[in-house]
């Protein structure tokens, strides 16, 4: 049903040389999965690192989020055109809905009825949604249906495991995409994700990636260190035991990052 791919490159508060430097960095090492959003201000700086890369377009799945200012009818597809002229590109091959509408101003099946249409004009491949609440995610499944919701993009690391959520996406069919899974680089102090680390000969952010990668989550940590970018990718080869997923588990205290003042009331 989704074709994301589970290893990808952030570009969160990283613009101009940064960004460029990440994304080249990242393409080298073998990242194929780039997010980005309208908000970031670097679709432009993303678009010139990939057109610089040498990577054909078609190896790569690049994501973008529509901002909350572009959310009514008339405005959303202007903006992804927008946002795929400063990404060199004719289509994205995702599209996020990147915060419901403050305070529900705008009605989720109004946006997301304008999400769909831009997908039917071929300006994304696929369509989802970011930080939705249960309740806002069942007014975009009663819209479009959830067939059609690719991903749905929340805050997961081990201290904010978000498992209402989750649940409740798995039991529509809905895939995961997990953003800050290292929690702003907090899990390199966990002495839990040390320990475990330790008995790995890995590093703590390489098993709280491995502990989001086993769950089904696709994950999209974010760094301007080529030797992070290498470092991160190589969780993929990492394998928790269900005792250690299990002590992972007792790490959740609720302690979310990413809370704007018009976020939704959380689940």
């Amino acid at each position: 049903m989704h074709t994301i791919p589970a290893f990808g490159v952030g570009t969160f508060r990283l613009t101009g040389q940064s960004v460029i430097d990440s994304i080249r960095n990242g393409l080298e090492l073998g990242y194929r999965h780039i997010d980005t959003a309208q908000i970031y201000g670097n679709e432009s700086d993303v678009g010139q690192a990939i057109a610089g890369s040498g990577v054909a377009r078609a190896q790569l799945f690049v994501t973008t989020k529509v901002w909350t200012d572009s959310l009514s009818k008339d405005k959303l597809l202007p903006s992804l055109q927008n946002s795929l002229e400063k990404l060199q590109m004719s289509q994205v091959d995702l599209s996020l809905i990147h915060w419901p509408a403050p305070n529900d101003s705008i009605a989720v099946a109004t946006y997301m009825e304008a999400l769909a249409q831009a997908q039917a004009q071929g300006l994304t491949r696929l369509i989802g949604v970011s930080n939705f609440t249960i309740a806002q995610l069942q007014q975009a499944i009663a819209a479009v249906g959830a067939a059609a919701i690719s991903t749905l993009q929340i805050e997961i690391h081990p201290f904010l495991q978000n498992r209402k959520l989750v649940d409740f996406a798995r039991s529509q069919g809905i895939h995961l995409t997990a953003y800050m899974p290292l929690a702003y680089g907090k899990v390199m102090s966990d002495p839990v994700l040390q320990e475990i680390a330790r008995a790995h000969q890995a590093s703590a952010a390489q098993v709280a990636l491995a502990w989001s990668l086993q769950q089904g989550f696709a994950v999209i940590p974010s760094s301007t260190q080529r030797a992070n970018l290498a470092s991160n990718l190589a969780a993929q080869e990492l394998q928790l035991s269900d005792a250690e997923m299990a002590r992972i588990a007792t790490l959740e205290r609720g302690e979310r990052l990413a809370n704007p003042d018009f976020a939704p009331h959380w689940d």
